[in-house]
């Protein structure tokens, strides 16, 4: 199936019935009186986050949708039925951004999750509700109101654990092929991987993360060049970077400034990316012979400053592979164990409404 990210759609609530002029004329009964009913309400539309999608492919040949309108009020106080709302199925992780005002309207982040982004009409109201002491038969009704009209931009962001970045060919679809049940494409030319592929690490019971392996970044990626800006946005979600670097490249480039190039590249796009931890992966080692491995490693590490972690590793050879994923095990659950004593020191009132102090 072909991967799509983005779309837009255009969305159309339904529009409130109208209100119903009717007097009571029964035999018998000489002053009856108004009797007009209420219109129905419009149908709303609604997005609904569903685990089985993971692609936007669909609003490709689809992209209008509209509820259903609300029926007439009628005599004898009969209301009019309300439209059904629509209801639109998207992937878990889509982000809804209204297009007329740039506002971000939400975000589906869990199966089942509903978003109401087009509200249906109000039902326009019946002579029944004008009658008074001084307007015994009133000749007034209201129509309903027009249902709410959006164009929306949809947005997929995958909700992975681990992102990994990196020029083409440094080997990431490699690296998630040795740490995971993924089978992305693998080649010896650029831009192999044309969409996002996501694995799951697992190393045991409850044990285990998301990884997603995001096409190769170029210089300029930021203002388009390349496939790269396409798939930056889907390291936005993820809590740790993975920066997995060619340590031989076969065209002789300076790998330190290859490393600094993304780091440009992801300063532009957006410079939170560069505050969350990002561990360096030298890969490729097997080109090396192994007595000068670990020499020109530190070198590298030594050029770029480097203090966060870093590994030397061969993807292809999966060695060292699975102790990166270990470490980064570790890294989540330090990170759930000081969640929890964030937790405990809370007051115990704040503790069991569930509210968390942001930052």
């Amino acid at each position: 199936m072909k991967f799509v990210d983005e779309a837009q759609i255009k969305v159309l609530a339904g529009d409130g019935g109208n209100g119903c002029i009717s007097f009571r004329r029964e035999k018998f009964i000489p002053f009856g009186g108004p009797d007009g009913g209420d219109g129905g309400a419009g149908g709303s539309v609604w997005l609904v986050a569903d685990e089985g999608l993971n692609t936007l492919i669909d609003f490709r040949h689809q992209r209008s949708f509209k509820a259903q309108r609300g029926e007439n009020g009628m005599g004898s106080q009969m209301y009019g039925k309300g439209g059904e709302d629509t209801t639109i199925r998207v992937p878990v992780g889509t982000m809804v951004t209204n297009v007329d005002t740039d506002e971000v309207i939400g975000d589906l982040t869990a199966h089942g999750q509903r978003m109401l982004v087009a509200q249906g009409g109000k039902g326009g109201l019946g002579n029944i509700h004008f009658k008074s002491s001084v307007n015994r038969a009133p000749r007034k009704a209201t129509p309903g109101t027009p249902g709410e009209v959006r164009e929306l931009k949809l947005e997929l962001r995958l909700l992975a654990d681990v992102g990994l970045l990196g020029f083409p060919n440094a080997g990431k679809s490699t690296f998630i092929r040795a740490v995971s049940a993924a089978t992305p494409r693998v080649a010896d030319y650029p831009f192999t991987t044309l969409h996002p592929n996501l694995g799951v690490v697992s190393l045991g019971t409850d044990q285990s993360f998301v990884i997603a392996d995001i096409p190769g970044l170029i210089e300029g990626a930021s203002e388009g060049a390349g496939l790269g800006i396409q798939f930056l946005r889907h390291v936005a979600r993820t809590s740790l970077l993975l920066h997995i670097v060619d340590i031989a490249p076969i065209d002789g480039a300076d790998v330190a400034d290859q490393v600094r190039a993304i780091e440009q590249e992801l300063q532009k796009f957006n410079p939170e990316l560069l505050e969350r931890p990002r561990w360096l992966v030298l890969n490729k080692a097997d080109m090396l012979p192994e007595d000068e491995r670990q020499a020109v490693a530190q070198a590298i590490i030594d050029k770029l400053g480097w203090t966060q972690p870093w590994f030397l590793v061969s993807a292809i050879a999966r060695e060292n592979t699975m102790a990166v994923c270990q470490q980064v095990q570790r890294f989540f659950e330090s990170q759930r164990e000081a969640e929890v004593e964030r937790t405990d020191m809370l007051p115990d009132d704040v503790r069991l409404r569930g509210e968390l102090p942001q930052g």
